[in-house]
């Protein structure tokens, strides 16, 4: 029971675009055929209007993605070698307002969570992105805004240089 074998005829690509008829590539080619292809670039999270007002619990979710987004912008920045060519410059200038817009965006939804410990739970967030990116002078700020001992505590054992 030997299964007859399969002639290959090509690409999958091109037998597909004869069997549809396809010219080729050269005549498919016209200008802006590629377009599709280009994507844009996604917005940051913090950029994303704010549908209805927040409660604690989304205030807080959404301050969580906003750190872990720019984490890596704020590693980046706070990074000893990050600056160096024109290339390199560039880049860190970019990362660098992704740092501060998506710190201030967070920083304001912030203040609108009505319940002690949750804010305080994403101002300790706000004040770890701050010392990645290492800035010190507004995650002292931001420290000293917290009110909830143990949480005070804790980021004061991680960032001692902050108390």
């Amino acid at each position: 029971m030997n299964a007859a074998p399969h002639k290959v005829w090509g690409s999958p690509i091109s037998g597909l675009s004869s069997m549809l008829g396809a010219r080729s590539t050269n005549e498919q080619m016209g200008p802006g055929a590629m377009k599709w292809f280009a994507r844009e670039k996604p917005g940051d999270i913090w950029d994303e209007a704010i549908p209805a007002p927040l409660g604690d619990i989304e205030a807080a979710d959404r301050i969580r993605g906003i750190c872990d987004a720019a984490t890596p912008s704020a590693e980046l920045v706070g990074h000893p070698g990050a600056r160096g060519k024109t290339a390199d410059e560039r880049r860190y200038k970019r990362e660098g307002e992704r740092f501060r817009s998506a710190a201030r965006v967070a920083m304001e939804i912030a203040m609108k969570i009505s319940d002690d410990l949750m804010r305080d739970d994403a101002v300790r967030r706000i004040v770890e992105l701050c010392m990645k990116a290492k800035d010190i002078e507004t995650a002292q700020i931001l420290y000293r805004a917290i009110q909830t001992q143990w949480i005070r505590e804790s980021v004061g054992r991680d960032y001692p240089g902050l108390g």
